[in-house]
């Protein structure tokens, strides 16, 4: 815990100090050079001495230091030892002196071991101190014309040597505060604040490019102007002041340009789209940047540019500007040049009024314009034609068609060029008419009313006037249903088209059209004939054809006319119709009439059948008569006659008389009471059957039959029907028996004595014998 530290070293000295160390008495210090054999330095300290300074020792040499702290019996309690080097020798300076208003130059020999050097400079009270590495050194940061006393030291790793020997140096005068300005493009002006001590100053002026000679002045003022010098050059300005004994102090030197010569060959190019003017000139010599100043009233625009040509822009229409061009540099500012006298281009036109004066015909008036010598009219239509007008007044006429939207633009002009766009103002005229459209009828109040599409319309609207009825129909279509209008009645169709630019054309032509005749009224149908009908109505047109028509499931039957009545003919029968007639005039077809219905008397069965059933009963059937319900058959004789009514196609007529002629009739009744009377071939009953038909056995295997005839002419048939054979037999005319013979025995024999007829079969409802 005992230590050592060196607080102090110089060439000669170090300087040291310990801690107290606990039970020592005396502490003792021996300092060893390292390397200088047999020097050392031993010195005892008491116990209240904690530090020591070593003298006398070898500048720039290296010691051994060892501190012991001793006990009261002589004994070593504690020891330390730390190497520190002395400072190097004191140097010796040569020389001191001063070239800056600020600092001293000192000079000095080396002294070995330094490594370095601290130069000090003391006014009174104050000092700087500088650091340097050997000699020469300077110390700077010195006030001007002032003594100072100078001192040196060494240092090295160990530390400082004490100070040389001081000697005396005073500062140089300071240089001269020069404010340095060109007041024209030959001259620069020179001028300072005094500075103190000074007894005199000197200026010299030289071009920086070495041309040229050197000006120089000696004043005791404190300003000189140099004239006749090159414009927009470069010079060097050297400035400093001396003292009472000749010697020059600090010299200041400044580089300034003197100021630009005016440019020349001004040029104006004034670009009209742009509105902005291109100003050229030669360059100058020496400018660094050029201003362009276009002044036009109180406006004024500038440029700056450091080329020899700069843009104006953003100017003002219908204006005349002064240009002119100053050049600049650090020096200052030119002369300007002599104003360039520009007049832009006009202003557009304002209070644009388009107007269509008559169908056809625009009329484009504005306002005149200041500097506007003369103005051109624009108009583009939008299908891509443009035509234009040019004139010195203020308004211009252009034709025009319906339906166009044009865009027209005024420009004024001057010989600067064209005005800038104004306002684009569009005019739409009038959507066109259509000019021919189509009245189609639907019914006869119902027209429909088509077109071909115009230019500009956005709708159209369809009107029907007669009379005070007007009937409207508005649509964005090229078509239009005008529904709800009086029958037989004349009308004006006017159909406007309309645009949401511009409204209505209400200069569209009106069509005549007559609506179709009204619907005819059938106030009676009579029947001529069987298959003839006659339709009556009521007229209301005397220009119309009256169409009648008869409709039902058997076809149409038609009959035509121009008076109020027509006969329909060859209507088939038992057919039921609808009948209603329809007016057809140029202006077109009515509605039908209400219908009527007609029904035709049933149709007379084409088939009519009779079959005898019994002696007194005979069949009758025929095939169905379109339109029948019922039916009444009858057979008529002068012995009387048979009747039937009935649903059915057949009937059985009972009471008749055989071997007789009828007259056959039948009536065809419909659900409605239509009677059709059908007459038909007459018919004649078949004979009558014999009576008393006896059997008589000849022999084994023949037999007679015999009967009493019912009429004189009447031939008979003898069947005979067995299951072994049938037979027959025909007796002569007039006869009323029959044999027959050779007939198997054995057998049972079903015989029939029937009449034999011309037409048809034999009856077969005669009475049968069994014959065993």
């Amino acid at each position: 815990g005992f230590s050592v530290s060196i607080y102090d070293v110089t060439s000669r000295s170090i300087s040291l100090r310990w801690p107290k160390f606990s039970g020592a008495s005396s502490y003792r210090v021996t300092a060893t050079a390292v390397s200088a054999a047999g020097h050392s330095l031993l010195l005892h300290f008491s116990d209240v001495t904690l530090k020591a300074t070593l003298t006398s020792l070898i500048p720039n040499t290296i010691y051994a230091l060892q501190a012991e702290a001793i006990g009261k019996n002589g004994i070593i309690l504690a020891e330390t030892q730390i190497m520190q080097s002395t400072a190097p020798d004191i140097p010796v300076i040569d020389q001191a002196y001063s070239k800056l208003s600020n600092s001293i130059t000192v000079e000095w020999r080396a002294v070995p071991g330094a490594t370095g050097y601290l130069l000090t400079a003391q006014d009174g009270d104050s000092f700087i101190e500088t650091l340097v590495k050997n000699s020469p050194g300077t110390v700077t940061g010195l006030k001007p014309a002032t003594l100072y006393r100078i001192t040196l030291r060494s240092i090295n790793s160990g530390g400082k040597s004490q100070p040389s020997p001081f000697r005396k140096a005073k500062t140089v005068l300071a240089a001269p505060i020069v404010s340095v300005s060109s007041p024209s493009c030959d001259s620069i002006a020179v001028s300072w604040k005094a500075v103190q001590l000074a007894a005199g100053f000197s200026v010299s002026l030289m071009r920086s490019d070495g041309l040229g000679r050197m000006l120089k002045e000696n004043t005791t003022n404190t300003s000189l102007i140099f004239t006749n010098l090159d414009p927009g050059t470069l010079y060097t300005i050297k400035a400093y002041a001396w003292n009472a004994n000749g010697m020059p102090g600090d010299d200041f030197t400044y580089n300034q340009r003197t100021s630009p010569d005016t440019p020349v060959d001004v040029k104006v190019a004034f670009n009209s789209g742009a509105l902005r003017a291109v100003v050229s000139w030669m360059p100058t010599e020496g400018a660094l940047t050029y201003s362009v100043t276009a002044s036009s009233g109180l406006w004024k625009l500038k440029c700056n540019t450091s080329s020899a040509s700069c843009v104006v822009p953003t100017l003002q229409c219908s204006s005349e500007y002064s240009i002119s061009v100053t050049a600049y540099n650090d020096a200052g500012a030119s002369k300007p040049t002599d104003a360039v006298s520009l007049a832009t281009i006009p202003c557009a036109p304002v209070n644009i009024s388009i107007e269509e004066d008559e169908p056809g015909h625009l009329l484009v008036s504005w306002s005149s314009v200041s500097f506007g010598h003369y103005y051109v009219v624009f108009v583009k239509s939008d299908d891509g034609l443009e035509v234009h007008c040019n004139t010195s007044y203020t308004q211009c006429h252009f034709q025009s068609d319906c339906g166009f939207t044009y865009f027209i633009s005024v420009f004024a002009y001057n010989k600067a060029g064209q005005s800038p766009l104004g306002d684009v103002f569009n005019y739409t005229t009038a959507p066109c008419c259509p000019s021919d459209f189509r009245a189609v009828f639907v019914s006869s109040d119902t027209v429909r009313v088509t077109w071909a599409p115009v230019r500009g319309a956005d709708l159209y609207e369809t009107r029907a006037a007669a009379w005070s009825t007007v009937v409207l129909c508005n649509d964005t279509a090229t078509a239009c249903t005008l529904s709800a209008l009086q029958c037989n009645t004349p009308y004006n169709i006017t159909v406007y088209s309309f645009s949401e630019a511009r409204g209505s054309n209400t200069s569209c032509a009106p069509k005549y059209v007559a609506t179709a005749p009204c619907s005819p009224e059938i106030k009676n149908i009579s029947k001529e004939g069987l298959s003839v009908i006659s339709v009556q109505w009521q007229s209301n047109n005397k220009e119309a054809t009256y169409v009648v028509t008869a409709r039902g499931e058997a076809g149409f039957w038609h009959c035509t006319s121009t008076g109020s009545s027509c006969t329909l003919t060859d209507l088939p029968c038992g057919s039921a119709f609808s009948v209603s007639a329809i007016a057809t005039s140029p202006a077109g077809q009515s509605l039908p009439s209400y219908s009527v219905p007609l029904e035709t008397a049933p149709c007379c069965p084409n088939d009519l059948i009779l079959t005898q059933v019994t002696q007194s009963i005979t069949n009758i059937s025929w095939s169905v008569g379109m339109g029948a319900q019922t039916y009444v058959t009858a057979l008529e004789s002068p012995k009387g006659q048979a009747k039937c009514h009935t649903l059915q196609n057949y009937c059985l007529l009972g009471c008749i008389t055989c071997g007789t002629n009828y007259t056959v009739s039948l009536k065809a009744i419909s659900e409605t009471g239509l009677t059709s009377r059908c007459t038909y071939q007459g018919y004649s009953s078949s004979a009558c059957c014999p009576s008393g038909v006896k059997l008589y056995r000849l022999s084994r295997n023949g037999i007679r039959v015999s009967w009493r005839a019912s009429g004189d002419r009447i031939n008979y048939n003898t069947d005979l029907r067995g299951s072994k054979g049938n037979f027959t037999c025909t007796p002569s005319t007039g006869l009323s028996h029959c044999d027959i013979t050779q007939i198997p025995c054995g057998d049972v024999y079903t015989v029939v004595v029937a009449p034999v007829t011309d037409k048809g079969p034999k009856p077969t409802f005669c009475p049968k014998k069994i014959y065993s």
